[in-house]
């Protein structure tokens, strides 16, 4: 699979992209048919702390899946958009077994 990381207006640590890899990849366990990944991540300017936005989308052929999450740290925000994709592709694996 191939993982694209892009940081809006700021550098993420290599650790953080090193994270960010391990995470994403594990999705694979859940489906064969993952092209790649786009990860962005961004810093949202309100005033509160938890001001960390990532967004991961999944290349699946016939249609993308895609999650957005918030929160104090950018592994926490990964943490739950990994959570949320997984239950996506076990919905679409459940359904395509239905068909």
């Amino acid at each position: 699979m191939n993982i694209t990381i892009q940081s809006v207006h700021f550098d993420a640590s290599s650790r953080l992209e090193d994270f960010i890899r391990q995470k994403v990849g594990k999705l694979d366990q859940f489906s064969d048919d993952i092209i790649g990944a786009e990860v962005i991540l961004r810093l949202d300017k309100s005033e509160t702390s938890e001001n960390k936005l990532v967004d991961i989308e999944l290349d699946i052929p016939g249609n993308n899946l895609f999650a957005k999450k918030q929160s104090k740290t950018f592994e926490e925000a990964v943490d739950l958009a990994c959570e949320a994709l997984r239950k996506q592709l076990v919905k679409r694996k459940e359904k395509l077994k239905a068909k």
